[in-house]
């Protein structure tokens, strides 16, 4: 996934189900903070990271259906809160943030077996 400034200066949001399964993967790497460490995207940070997040979710919600949805912003919003309370990963609230990512995983996979049926 490239996501880079030079090439516009619209945010990356994920489109599809697969590019916010890949999106999530980022996001447990990154996480908490989502400073990239070595520079190439001075830009990045918890803010613009849950707002693509947030905005990738809105284009799946058709296919997952309205509860799966509704689930899925609240997972977003708690692990955005485990994030911000563990910044300097001293608590165990960045595990609890990324067990939310796990369950929007899970969440994925079960609607993309229903789909696939």
């Amino acid at each position: 996934m490239f996501r880079s400034s030079y090439t516009s200066n619209k945010p990356y949001i994920p489109n599809g189900m697969s590019e916010i399964w890949d999106f999530l993967g980022s996001m447990m790497l990154a996480a908490p903070t989502f400073k990239d460490k070595r520079g190439y995207f001075p830009e990045r940070n918890i803010e613009t990271e849950f707002f693509a997040l947030n905005e990738g979710l809105k284009t799946i919600r058709k296919q997952v259906g309205e509860e799966n949805y509704q689930t899925l912003v609240a997972l977003s919003d708690k692990m955005r809160a485990h994030f911000e309370a563990d910044a300097e990963v001293m608590t165990e609230n960045s595990i609890k943030g990324r067990d939310c990512i796990f369950a929007m995983e899970e969440i994925l996979k079960a609607s993309r077996r229903r789909k696939a049926r």
